[in-house]
């Protein structure tokens, strides 16, 4: 049975994930026994590894809002740099927002996906603990969503389609960036990316959290990595404020309907992209795959609608969320429509009401 690629390391464990990490140890520790006895122990390590493989898929079959979160958080999960190494060809990064500075936290440049040219705009973490400092670890400042606005308005200019790549705990909340207009850069960019003359596809691939998601996320598709999350606020900040009880963030994560199945059950995302069997960090590469079959798809589909009607489909889209008519009736009918399939299995064992693609 071939190994997943990314396999967490003996830190890297969730806390519902202790059985995994016990057939995982047993398995390494035969092989190192194998190799200093020479004995062949290939028939109890393949009956471990369809044991881990059970396991993983009732654990990940059955998570708890809360344990979405730690999955979307999780270290060794795929960040922005990843698919832009695995899925972008020949990426030039565009810098600067023309008025303050070049925000790090958001990374814009164009490039090929599959055999579309596209701009990409994505949120950028970082990884090691200085890549992270000049990342702001994620949260943008204002010259960060002029600069992804500024470079859309350049992919308009040109006839480029857009991808988004979602992943921040918010926008930045320091004064400085409340001081040179923060609140005012994301509400023009969501007005600006409403009518963008070009086709939008948003894809949350880790945390998507508030308005510092939305500032790129407002477009003709959204769709989410099966373990990510959205939602209007983190569960710490939201038990913060309804209890004074960070503790309680397990309760709030559950309260806000944050996961990827709940938002497409409410008509808020058009797709679910699957994730390989224990999520993304244990398989960088198939996840990558997913995201990109999506995106190439997708833009197939988007690029033979009349731009009229594609601008207004998306208004309409936007002004009905929240409304009976993304629950049921004509637009709903229409939303699953929109869902690219794939043959591409699913990791895990999902629930019929769950798209694929």
């Amino acid at each position: 049975m071939a190994r997943e690629n990314n396999r967490p390391t003996n830190g890297g464990y969730l806390d519902f994930e202790q059985k995994v990490a016990d057939f995982e140890r047993q398995v390494e520790e035969l092989r190192k026994l194998s190799a200093k006895k020479g004995i062949d122990y290939s028939v109890e390590i393949r009956r471990i590894e369809k044991d881990r493989i059970i396991e993983l898929k009732r654990v990940y079959s059955n998570l708890t809002a809360w344990q979405t979160v730690q999955v979307a958080r999780h270290p060794q999960r795929p960040l922005l740099r990843d698919y832009l190494n695995l899925m972008v060809k020949d990426f030039r990064e565009l810098h600067g927002d023309r008025l303050f500075g070049d925000d790090r936290a958001i990374i814009t440049g164009i490039g090929q996906i599959a055999r579309n040219k596209v701009l990409i705009v994505g949120q950028d973490k970082g990884k090691t603990t200085k890549e992270k400092i000049v990342c702001n670890f994620g949260c943008p400042n204002p010259e960060g969503y002029r600069k992804a606005l500024a470079k859309m308005r350049f992919a308009e200019k040109y006839g480029l389609p857009v991808v988004t790549l979602i992943d921040t705990p918010g926008a930045y909340p320091g004064v400085g960036a409340e001081e040179r207009g923060q609140a005012q850069a994301i509400a023009v960019n969501l007005s600006e990316m409403s009518r963008l003359r070009v086709p939008v596809i948003s894809i949350c691939i880790g945390e998507g959290g508030s308005g510092g998601a939305l500032g790129i996320a407002v477009g003709d598709r959204l769709a989410m990595l099966e373990f990510s999350y959205y939602s209007v606020i983190s569960p710490e900040g939201c038990a913060a404020i309804l209890w004074r009880d960070g503790s309680r963030a397990p309760d709030a994560a559950e309260a806000l309907k944050l996961t990827s199945r709940d938002l497409y059950r409410l008509g808020l995302v058009d797709a679910i992209i699957p994730e390989p069997v224990g999520g993304a960090h244990r398989n960088v590469h198939d996840t990558v795959y997913n995201v990109e079959t999506y995106v190439a798809k997708t833009l197939a589909q988007l690029q033979h609608v009349p731009i009229d009607e594609l601008v207004e489909s998306r208004y309409q889209k936007w002004r009905s969320l929240g409304s009976k008519a993304t629950l049921q009736g004509p637009l709903a009918v229409e939303r699953a429509s929109r869902i690219a399939t794939t043959s591409r299995p699913a990791a895990a064992k999902r629930d019929t009401s769950t798209a694929r693609v």
